[in-house]
Order: C-alpha cells, then structure tokens, then sequence
C-alpha cells in the first residue's frame, strides 16, 4: 500500500493505493474522521492515533473486492490478437483489455489511433521470414482509462522495457525447459534498455536497432516506444485523437531466444515502411 501524501495529521491522504494483482484500487480517506487525533495544550495539535479504528480501517481496504482475472508471467502467442490486449492490461495496471485489431497493412497500422471510449487498440507484428520478431502495440493509458471508467480502472503506469523484461523471462524459461540451460543464461543476460517513450509519432515510426551488442560487449535489446499522460496539462492543448496514447515496440520470445542460441546476430534494423514484412514470407 502506497501513501502518497505526508500531510495525513490535519488533512488526510490524497490518495491510498491497495495492490490487487496488477490493479489498483485509489481512494481518499481522512484520518482525522476515522482514526482521529487530539489536541495538545500548545497552539500545535498532537496526533493521537486510534490503533482499533485504523487497523479496521486498513483491514476493510484491503479486503476491497477487485475483479483481476489471474494471468500467467507468459504473454500470449505474438501472433494473436491477446498479445496486445494483455500489454494494455500490464502496462496501464488494468483488467481492461479492449477491442484490439491486427493489421497486415503496415500503413493502417501507422495511421491508427487508439481510443479510451469505446476502448479500442491496434497491433502490427513484424517478421523475419516465418518468425515474427516484433510486436507492436497501440494501446490506452491508464490515466486516460481511469478518466473514462473512473478511478478503479487502471492504477499504476509501467513502460515498454517492462513488457519485454517479462518476454525474456518467457524466453530463458522456454530454453530451460527444452533442456538448453546454457541459452537460458544467455538470453537472461541479454540487456534491457530502458529506453524513453518519445512524444511523438514520427520518432516511434523510425528506424531503429530492435537489438544490438553494445560497448559492454553484452546484447542489448530496445523497446522504443511513444507516451501521453493523460494528466498532463497538454491534453487541454492537443487533438484528442493525441492524447493518453501508449505505444510500444515488443520483441518476440522467439527473437531473444534466437540471439541467446545465436542463431541471431544482434543488429536486426526495423523500419515501419509500406513495404515492412508484417506477414509470414
């Protein structure tokens, strides 16, 4: 449980976080209502905690009955429509996972825009011949689902290199499974850049190194991406088509585990062009 504010003794809590799996329950609560505090002889009060009354207070918190679906650490299968809808469901901390459509036309994929209401999101996958080595994603933040839902929609906002730290865990555990333990050690040393989301279209659509051996001498693997805080003052400035967007590009299970048994080199460019290979080949 987070508490996001120090002012408790006189004003309460801004906001409470409970975790719930990987939603979040917000609410406001005041203290000095249900916990309560005394005043001291001096002009400055002293607080005087209710044990009784805040561990009933907590206990009830964090027994709030939230819906969360139970996820397995395994993404689903790059090539399905599920892919993106469980990115939307981790990165914006939500059960939501809205309507996502597939593109094999790298255009309309570019050209899209997701939306909070109705929810509606968009994937891309990008091969190497018949193995798809990249996943892209449009998807809802989650400060703008929690302004179409309310505040028990989304909770907290994670970023791109989180969705691919979880795919390499998936690729060392496939390879560990397969009895090749010595991939799965390479593919968990293989670094995840933190990379910053951008703020605009044109910088997520560029060419980039989707993986690279760096001056470390170890693969790194990127996760470019594009970010709009729905909070954010710009969103009173901005077309709405703009605004709470989060987008990511996603390397595949099967792309890491090919760098971690080399049957990759790393350095694999990816372009979004009209001609970009966005069906098996």
């Amino acid at each position: 449980m987070i508490i996001g504010s120090s002012r408790y003794a006189e004003y309460g809590t801004d906001i409470v976080r409970v975790g719930a799996g990987a939603a979040f329950v917000r609410t406001r609560f005041v203290l000095r209502a249900l916990c309560g505090y005394t005043t001291g002889n001096g002009s400055i009060g002293r607080i005087s905690v209710k044990v009784t009354s805040c561990v009933s207070l907590l206990t009830a918190l964090l027994t709030v009955s939230v819906s969360v679906p139970a996820r397995s650490d395994a993404l689903p299968d790059p090539t399905s429509t599920g892919f993106c809808q469980t990115v939307q469901q981790i990165l914006s901390s939500t059960d939501r996972a809205g309507e996502n459509t597939l593109f094999t036309d790298m255009p309309e994929y570019r050209h899209s825009k997701p939306s909070a209401d109705p929810h509606r999101i968009y994937q891309v996958v990008t091969y190497a011949g018949q193995q798809p080595i990249m996943v892209s994603c449009k998807v809802k933040g989650a400060a703008h689902l929690r302004s179409a839902y309310g505040e028990a929609a989304a909770g907290e906002q994670l970023n791109c290199p989180e969705i691919t730290r979880r795919v390499r865990t998936q690729a060392a555990g496939e390879l560990r499974a397969a009895g090749n333990a010595e991939a799965a050690r390479a593919a968990e040393a293989i670094v995840i850049d933190d990379d910053e989301p951008y703020i605009t279209g044109q910088q997520y659509l560029s060419e980039f190194a989707l993986s690279y051996r760096g001056d470390d001498g170890a693969i790194h693997v990127s996760s470019p991406g594009l970010f709009h805080d729905y909070d954010s003052w710009t969103t009173w400035i901005l077309p709405a088509r703009f605004v709470g967007q989060t987008y990511c590009h996603i390397a595949t299970a099967a792309y890491i585990k090919a760098l971690a048994t080399g049957a990759t080199e790393p350095g694999t460019m990816i372009g979004t062009g009209d001609d970009a290979p966005v069906t098996p080949e």
